[in-house]
């Protein structure tokens, strides 16, 4: 069964609790927020009081994407706003070794995102010390993009890497998944689809999030 994280970038902010209650009783798996910070990615979304608004009312985990510049001085700060995962950006990192540590030490599953131009290949040192990598399947910043088609082969090349060192990160792909490419993302390896815009436009938000998760 395809895992969901429903990306609140898109739902509508005027009815936050509303939007959460719906994906409390749908079958998605965890909610997907996206911090961006007009630095790294051209666009600024939301912070700290959006992430505690969300975690006061969700039944389900927070999957928090930081995509901004010096990600390893807010990390304590995510945590302790409700974050269950968080997940940063190699382009953004550094000392990615060092801040993948410190997100474990606070007690938090660790993820990397790598940007859609980024080989998976820069990964090959510390795929084994990360909870999941998530592939950008649109240049990050904005929701409603075009999905980009080298994702598939892309995948399957992490997926065999993530085989071939015996390590265990889960794979999520985000940006432009929807009913017509999730099946063909499953099979070339994906374990979790983020997915906003898709839900959030469609007449029934909770069926069409089971029709993503049986989508096999």
């Amino acid at each position: 069964m395809n895992k969901i994280a429903v990306s609140i970038l898109n739902c509508d902010f005027g009815e936050l609790s509303r939007e959460i209650e719906m994906v409390n009783s749908s079958v998605a798996e965890w909610f997907h927020l996206d911090i961006m910070d007009g630095v790294f990615v051209p666009n600024i979304s939301f912070g700290f009081p959006v992430v505690q608004a969300v975690k006061k009312k969700a039944a389900k985990p927070l999957d928090v994407h930081l995509m901004i510049t010096a990600a390893d001085r807010y990390i304590r700060d995510f945590k302790e706003a409700g974050a269950d995962w968080l997940t940063v950006h190699y382009e953004a990192c550094p000392h990615l070794h060092r801040t993948v540590q410190n997100i474990k030490q606070e007690g938090m599953k660790a993820g990397v995102s790598l940007n859609p131009h980024t080989p998976v290949s820069v990964l090959e040192d510390i795929v084994g010390d990360v909870d999941m990598v998530l592939l950008m399947s649109v240049n990050p910043g904005f929701g409603g993009q075009a999905f980009i088609e080298n994702t598939y082969d892309k995948t399957m090349r992490l997926k065999e890497m993530i085989t071939r060192k015996g390590a265990h990160a889960l794979i999520q792909v985000d940006g432009g998944v929807d009913i017509k490419n999730i099946a063909q993302l499953a099979e070339a390896g994906v374990d979790v689809f983020v997915v906003g815009s898709f839900i959030f436009r469609a007449e029934n938000p909770v069926q069409t999030i089971r029709e993503l998760t049986n989508k096999q």
